[in-house]
């Protein structure tokens, strides 16, 4: 009874880096298996009852400290940057320790699986039950291998592992593997060691061939570049793919008796063939090749990275194929895949397309609409008489440029140029509908809007026009006499707005217009009132445009226009509240730059600005002040002045009296005493003062 318990307990792997593209998803895949999957499972039903659908592993990982990641939800535990100590404790508590060093740069986690395997090693005769390590390594150290039988065949299998060499940057991940073969094998071994010498991985939001994959999403380039000719031949497995061969190797152990296990697809494709079909499925169909170089001036690759795209090896994976039980999600390749691969990578890096469709009156904005959607979204514009330039224009390049062209292409080119032109010929410069419906249907289904999306721009008008261009063939519901349209999904708009404003209001709008931009839109007086009347009479017909989108439950949103709103702030702030936020990449670090440099641009003026406006200030306060202190300056002079004329006015009197009663008798005193020279002249001077007083006084 025991013994069953410890069978059905969930084991507990580790996992390195799970951050990163390769590891993150095997992780996430091995959290998603459930236990009763393998057929060994199935093997022991009779002998052993397993609880179905029950998580068959729990994942513990790493995580970088400058990892922007939060809590993973597939881990159970997640370790930031843990110390030595703290590690060795976490792979001590696990079944299963898994080190990835398959993708590129990975010299720090190699270093680990290395000391890690050490410390296991050295942890070993401690161990309660037998622990696995599987190391997931890279077919780089098989790039130097040279074919034993060339004359007979030119692929590799496992059974060459011994013979393998690696390319001059891998000798680590070569030593490292060594170092995992060496481990012991049997049952009595406690700690089992397997390597896994995976393909270049491919699949969900992608890794090593994201750039291309980019700028054919995001038709950066008229062709994708190719770096370097492109012939040689890739060994790939889908990263889904490389964690089933790990859970086999994990739950079918007593039946594995090889260590190393090759992990690749049954594609034997090239370079080239590979970017040629990502382009053709995302991007312009064309590929240019360019020197190896040029992808480091790009930035589009590092040094390391273009070494695992040099690589040239046909490997066969004979163990998986015959001795694993896997379901498979790409064994014939990422060729044979490619619809499913991209939309993987669209799903992952969240990259769907919005498509949106204006309708309103003449002269409600919706081309100024657009075209604010269009810079906010990063999707495309549609004008329906651009689309028949742009139409006519392609056909003419085609044609003129025959000798470029394929002969098939150019006559097919040449033959709906006449049909183009016989129809505007027969219908006074027009086209027939069905032959703009086709070239819209055409551009709606081209890679650019099928990849970022697009806004329609006033079109269609009616509702017979709209069922023309977004349905499919009508299907009947057996139990109903109505017919139930279907539809384009991929075309169809998934959000529709309606633009509402009064007459008197678009009227005035159009009237404000310069005369010659007023003609060349055809929005003089005359023709505004009958486009106006127009549009009026169709809305209210029978069944209208809105009608159409209403019967395909894509409901229309009325936003009203005003006067009060010119910049259409309050109409976009309710649009991208419905659609939500852009699901693209944003930015390219160039366009980043730019706007970085813009932002700070706009910084330093409006800081120069401020530094003007304080300087201003305070040349104002101090010119302020001078004055004040010059003004301060000039009454307290008056101020003395004043002050001086008081007090000689208040002394006048005094000296007056000083003058006619005191100065006689004193000069007088001091004349005689000046003549006389007493020895004490004061005293002298009190004495005459007083006789002479005594003398007046008579």
């Amino acid at each position: 009874m025991e013994d069953n318990k410890q069978q059905t307990r969930p084991k507990r792997i580790f996992i390195n880096d799970v951050h990163r593209y390769s590891s993150k998803h095997i992780a996430k895949f091995l959290s998603t298996c459930v236990t009763g999957e393998t057929p060994e499972e199935e093997e022991a039903e009779d002998t052993l009852e397993s609880p179905r659908d029950e998580p068959a592993f729990i994942i513990v990982g790493t995580v970088s400290a400058d990892s922007k990641e939060e809590k993973l939800s597939f881990l159970h535990e997640q370790y930031t940057s843990p110390t030595q100590d703290e590690l060795l404790q976490c792979l001590l508590e696990c079944d299963v320790v898994v080190y990835n060093i398959s993708e590129a740069d990975s010299r720090q986690q190699i270093e680990e699986a290395t000391w890690a395997l050490t410390a296991l090693q050295a942890e070993m005769e401690n161990f309660e039950s037998q622990k696995m390590f599987i190391l997931v390594s890279t077919v780089m150290t098989w790039a130097m291998t040279k074919l034993p039988n060339p004359d007979e065949t030119d692929v590799l299998t496992e059974e060459s592992y011994i013979r393998r060499r690696p390319h001059l940057s891998f000798r680590n991940h070569h030593n490292l593997e060594k170092l995992v073969l060496k481990l012991k094998g049997g049952k009595k071994s406690k700690l089992r060691g397997y390597v896994v010498g995976s393909g270049h991985q491919y699949g969900k939001g992608e890794n090593l061939f994201h750039f291309y994959f980019k700028v054919s999403w995001l038709m950066q380039f008229p062709k994708v570049p190719l770096f370097g000719q492109g012939t040689n031949c890739i060994p790939m497995i889908h990263i889904n793919d490389l964690g089933g061969v790990i859970q086999n190797i994990i739950e079918a152990k007593p039946k594995i008796k090889p260590k190393y296990i090759l992990a690749v697809d049954d594609s034997k494709n090239t370079l080239e063939d590979i970017v040629m079909m990502i382009s053709e499925t995302l991007g312009s169909g064309k590929i240019n090749i360019l020197p190896e170089d040029e992808a480091i001036a790009m930035k589009a690759f590092t040094p390391e990275q273009l070494q695992f795209l040099s690589i040239n090896l046909r490997l066969d994976a004979s163990i998986i194929r015959d001795s694993f039980s896997l379901h498979w999600t790409s064994e014939r390749g990422i060729l044979e895949n490619i619809l499913s691969v991209v939309k993987e990578y669209k799903d992952t890096r969240q990259l769907l397309p919005i498509r949106i469709c204006l309708v309103g009156p003449p002269a409600v904005g919706k081309t100024t609409l657009a075209k604010k959607l269009r810079s906010y979204y990063q999707i495309h514009h549609i004008k329906i008489k651009e689309v028949i330039e742009e139409k006519l224009t392609q056909l003419e390049e085609i044609v003129n440029g025959a000798e470029h062209e394929a002969e098939e292409v150019a006559a097919a080119a040449q033959k709906q140029l006449d049909t183009l032109r016989k129809s505007m010929e027969m219908n006074e410069g027009r086209l027939a509908d069905q032959l703009v419906f086709d070239m819209l249907r055409e551009k709606l289904l081209s890679n650019p809007c099928r990849n970022q999306g697009f806004v329609l721009d006033g079109f269609p008008k009616m509702y017979k026009e709209a069922r023309l261009i977004f349905s499919e063939e009508a299907t009947e519901d057996q139990g109903s006499v109505t017919q139930i349209p279907a539809y384009d999904k991929e075309i169809i708009p998934e959000h529709v707005f309606a633009l509402n404003a009064s007459d008197d209001f678009l009227t005035k709008r159009a009237q404000q217009l310069p005369q010659r931009e007023a003609e060349e839109i055809q929005y003089t007086q005359e023709e505004f009132t009958a486009r106006l009347k127009k549009y009026r009479e169709l809305n209210a017909a029978e069944e209208t445009l809105l009608d159409y989108f209403d019967e395909i439950e894509i409901h229309p949103e009325h936003i009203e226009i005003t006067a009060g709103d010119p910049e259409y702030k309050a109409a976009m702030k309710k649009i991208i509240e419905i659609v939500g936020t852009p699901k693209n990449y944003g930015l390219s670090p160039e366009e980043q730059e730019e706007e970085d440099r813009k932002k700070e641009e706009v910084r330093r003026q409006r800081l120069a600005a401020e530094a003007a406006e304080k300087k201003q200030r305070n040349e104002a306060a101090l010119a302020e002040m001078a004055a004040q202190y010059e003004e301060w300056q000039k009454n307290l002079c008056e101020l003395k002045r004043q002050e001086q004329e008081l007090l000689e006015a208040r002394c006048l009197p005094l000296r007056n009296y000083l003058m006619k009663y005191v100065m006689p008798s004193l000069t007088e005193a001091m004349l005689e005493c000046s003549k006389i020279k007493p020895e004490d002249p004061v005293d002298f001077l009190a004495e005459h003062l007083l006789r002479n007083n005594h003398r007046e006084q008579q």
